[in-house]
């Protein structure tokens, strides 16, 4: 499809891989606009009756590639392709069941874009971090919603407002994944059968009207994507948000003075 999303159909599956492994996945502008496309292909694709998301390399993704996309999120000025689908899944509702496997480094984005999927498998070797408080801004790709309703409160809140890393076990135990599998490879076949099951095995119209009730029973909780951008763009405007790129672009710890 792309240079840095893959798509490949195994039969009424649509396996959705990320792709730049140089970077440790870690989403530049085009990413970002990539896998937007891939999404609408997903949504949009009668065909395709389920999708996997997985990361090609040894991590799926460093999150955001601040150094790129620091000046269109300061100005909220993101956008989707033309038929594409918002790539942090908030522009619902969403009908075709997704399914994520992760390894390696699951970082910031990376642990968002599995509370959008439908069902998540890690690798044991998955490494998870919420860190954009340690970057002077906050979660704006739904982690405020979606981390506390699957973990509980205290369970999202001590890694959300810490920044802090945790490991598959923890995954596993707060809900954030349903799975731990051996490795990478495992980890992306167990999504695949999966995905092939809910594919070949389910009525088609059946999942679609379980995902729409599942999703109208949660109500209102997951706010609209122009909610959380504008938020996160006043934060860009201050002096800790301007350390926190800094201090990414350095690689080092940042120095907040609660400006």
């Amino acid at each position: 499809m792309g240079e840095t999303v893959t798509l490949e159909r195994d039969g009424h599956v649509l396996l959705i891989g990320l792709n730049r492994p140089a970077k440790r996945n870690a989403f530049d502008r085009q990413m970002l606009g990539e896998l937007a496309e891939a999404y609408g292909v997903l949504e949009n694709d009668d065909e395709i009756r389920s999708g996997v998301l997985f990361a090609h390399g040894d991590h799926f993704t460093g999150g955001l590639d601040l150094a790129d996309v620091v000046g269109d999120i300061a100005a909220n000025s993101m956008s989707i392709p033309e038929n594409g689908r918002d790539p942090w899944r908030l522009d619902g509702p969403w009908a075709t069941p997704l399914v994520a496997a992760a390894q390696g480094w699951v970082m910031t984005l990376g642990i968002e874009l599995l509370l959008a999927a439908d069902i998540r498998i890690a690798a044991d070797d998955a490494r998870f971090t919420q860190y954009e408080v340690r970057r002077g801004i906050f979660p704006f790709g739904g982690a405020t919603s979606r981390f506390p309703r699957e973990a509980g409160w205290g369970n999202a809140m001590r890694w959300m407002l810490t920044g802090a890393e945790f490991d598959a076990p923890e995954a596993l135990r707060l809900g954030l994944v349903q799975e731990v599998a051996d490795n990478a490879i495992t980890a992306r076949e167990r999504a695949v059968t999966i995905a092939q099951e809910i594919a070949n095995s389910a009525a088609p119209l059946g999942v679609r009207a379980t995902l729409e009730a599942a999703q109208d029973g949660l109500g209102q909780g997951i706010p609209v994507a122009d909610e959380l951008r504008s938020k996160v763009a006043e934060l860009f405007a201050t002096a800790d948000a301007a350390e926190g790129v800094q201090s990414f672009i350095e690689r080092r710890d940042a120095v907040f003075t609660g400006r």
